[in-house]
């Protein structure tokens, strides 16, 4: 993700590569061996889903339980960061969001993009990332709801606001929230949705193409910042190679 959105008429900036999950395709989402292998196929961003522990400890998980991805039917807050410990095998682990935070640091450039399904997490999760002082180093996605509750504690904080209808936020929204993002669905992303959003100085990241005809299309259709479960096509893609 970038600082800020592109300006009405400057010119168009490349396409960012942001990392669904890490590298699911590789290695078990939301861990940080997943991150670690996105930005090592060029991820410039690597979307996380942040969840709070029993203890609100903000932690990589996209469920609200533990069940599809590490086999335990305890709700994540049910649990404490502690006996999240006893998941995993060594390798796999569910990561804080400070250590993704930390393992994001090897690369100079990326940054996470900190995903909030609802505003339960959000003071936790800005907490971590001012504690580390990671605040540039950041963005977050979400709904309305979620955003404003970011917004609210971090009025520079870099938004993209998850969208999924086919006209424009209306303006009082937008006011208020001050996304720099819109990010819908890779299917709402058309050239005249992507136009839309350029007009009212809007950028737009979209999701979650995995296909690379569907990254070409996107590319075409002037979009910021695509979101991919294949990092590495993705970039392939992006940069001309296949």
């Amino acid at each position: 993700m970038t600082d800020s959105a592109r300006p009405q008429g400057s010119a168009p900036r490349p396409v960012l590569a942001v990392a669904h999950r890490g590298d699911p395709y590789r290695y078990r989402e939301n861990t940080l061996p997943s991150i670690e292998s996105a930005l090592a196929a060029g991820a410039d961003a690597v979307e996380v889903d942040v969840r709070l522990t029993r203890d609100r400890v903000p932690v990589l998980l996209h469920d609200a339980t533990l069940e599809r991805l590490w086999g335990d039917p305890r709700a994540l807050d049910r649990v404490t960061a502690e006996q999240l410990d006893d998941l995993g095998d060594g390798q796999y682990a569910v990561p804080t969001l400070a250590e993704a935070l930390k393992a994001a640091e090897a690369s100079p450039t990326a940054r996470l993009l900190i995903d909030l399904d609802d505003p339960t997490p959000a003071a936790a999760a800005w907490e971590a990332v001012t504690g580390l002082g990671a605040e540039r180093r950041v963005a977050f996605c979400g709904p309305a709801t979620a955003m404003l509750a970011v917004r609210a504690l971090a009025p520079g904080a870099e938004i993209a606001l998850t969208w999924k209808q086919p006209r424009l936020p209306v303006r009082a929204l937008l006011d208020d929230l001050r996304p720099h993002y819109l990010n819908p669905p890779f299917g709402l992303a058309t050239p005249e949705f992507t136009a839309a959003a350029h007009h009212a100085g809007l950028a737009v990241s979209t999701w979650t193409a995995d296909l690379r005809r569907t990254m070409r299309r996107l590319r075409a259709a002037g979009v910021d910042s695509i979101t991919s479960n294949r990092i590495a096509v993705l970039r392939s893609v992006l940069d001309g190679r296949r």
